[in-house]
């Protein structure tokens, strides 16, 4: 026994544990913002939290919905959840953070989401609003960490601020390598969050591992409930999918990858059954008949994806889709692949009519939600000169050296490097 190899222990997500954060709920008022993918277990982590006695009297839902069954980009309104009675209130409509009058009966928040560790990903965009609103209202705020799918490596063009929006606010690659946890304290840390917060909190902040708050306190603390048996190594298989768009780890793994297309005029894959592994254009079956057999696929209306891109128009393109994991892991080596997008645009200079990116009205840099995607208007600019992929990946380097140092002093688990 003593050559055998020990056997891995499961990893256990921040809520799992309830010994470390019950004592911090009991007598309080309590607000959840959390999605479907927040369980113990098989348990959405409200109906579990309620049968534990906790005291919970709103809950609040990002993209998608507080139980993960929105559209994509679908605006939510506010509604009773039928399942525990509790007011929800959807950040992801008409408002992004919880006005006064939904916090006047609230003592403590939690925050519970699965991230997938990928920038354009909305849910580190909700984190820092919610952290900017504890700070507001002065609420103690605990955050149930939970494992990154691709927390084993830092990858892609890191953002410029003048190209902050929703599907991107902070300087930080495509990939960042960071749990939820990590990334709330970085916000904090670096004096992230918008100015007035940064001042508010301004030698008042507690931030530790794991954190918890007196019960007189009056002004911000952050309580990282972290996870068990994880660090930067793990590979970790997502129990539930997180979104509609990304039902299985072959498309969590390929979706920094692809995610680009939807800031041009090619199928991304919604509508079809492996969304950010299938992507193509009606425009390239030319190509498809004289040179090599593309992928053929129909994108169709679906749970998910009502009105996908090129809704019931035959596209020509590529399948990347694996379901043996390891084979795509083997193919990515811890890297972005942006050779599909640089392939895609060149062939669309031959076969399309050349304007591959979605264009915005004003037609400012700024606007272009490609641009968006990426957080600046390098990568645009280097496809319509020409680069290869491995001068783009190559470019990106110093920015991520850069990245790499802040990262490291905000991580909870072990790294990778």
């Amino acid at each position: 026994m003593g050559n055998a190899q020990k056997k891995s222990l499961p990893i256990l997500p921040g809520a799992f544990q309830t010994e470390k954060y019950l004592p911090l709920l009991k007598g309080k008022k309590v607000a959840v913002f959390a999605n479907h993918t927040a369980t113990i277990n098989n348990t959405h982590i409200v109906d579990s939290l309620q049968k534990l006695g906790v005291n919970i009297v709103v809950a609040f839902g990002p993209e998608h919905g507080f139980r993960g069954n929105a559209d994509a980009g679908e605006k939510v309104e506010s509604y009773i959840d039928s399942a525990t009675k509790i007011n929800v209130v959807s950040l992801y409509g008409k408002k992004r953070k919880p006005s006064a009058q939904d916090m006047q009966n609230v003592d403590v928040l939690l925050f519970d989401i699965q991230d997938v560790g990928v920038r354009f990903y909305t849910f580190i965009s909700s984190l820092q609003e919610f952290i900017e609103t504890a700070i507001e209202y002065n609420k103690p705020l605990i955050i149930f960490d939970r494992p990154n799918p691709n927390g084993f490596y830092v990858d892609g063009p890191v953002l410029d601020t003048a190209y902050k929006s929703f599907v991107g606010m902070q300087p930080v690659p495509v990939v960042y390598g960071m749990t939820i946890g990590e990334y709330a304290k970085m916000l904090v840390g670096e004096r992230w969050l918008a100015a007035k917060y940064n001042k508010e909190i301004d030698g008042k902040l507690s931030l530790g591992e794991v954190l918890g708050f007196e019960n007189e306190r009056k002004d911000f603390s952050l309580t990282i409930i972290p996870c068990k048996n994880y660090t930067h190594k793990s590979l970790y298989n997502l129990p539930i999918k997180p979104s509609p768009n990304l039902p299985n780890m072959a498309t969590i793994y390929w979706y920094a990858s692809t995610c680009y297309f939807e800031g041009t005029v090619f199928s991304e894959g919604r509508g079809t059954d492996d969304p950010f592994c299938v992507f193509g254009h009606p425009s390239l079956k030319p190509y498809n008949d004289t040179v090599v057999a593309l992928y053929k696929f129909t994108p169709t209306s679906r749970y998910g994806a009502k009105e996908p891109k090129l809704k019931d128009k035959q596209c020509f393109g590529w399948n990347v889709h694996d379901k043996n994991y390891n084979n795509i892991l083997k193919h990515l080596n811890n890297k972005i692949d942006i050779e599909p997008l640089v392939h895609a645009y060149r062939l669309f200079n031959i076969y399309g009519d050349g304007k591959f990116f979605l264009e915005p009205k004003s037609g400012k840099a700024t606007d272009y939600f490609f641009n968006k995607l990426v957080g600046n208007n390098s990568l645009k600019l280097q496809l319509e000169t020409g680069l290869n992929a491995a001068q783009i990946s190559k470019s990106w380097q110093p920015a991520i050296t850069k990245f790499k140092k802040i990262r490291k002093k905000y991580l909870l688990y072990k790294d990778f490097e």
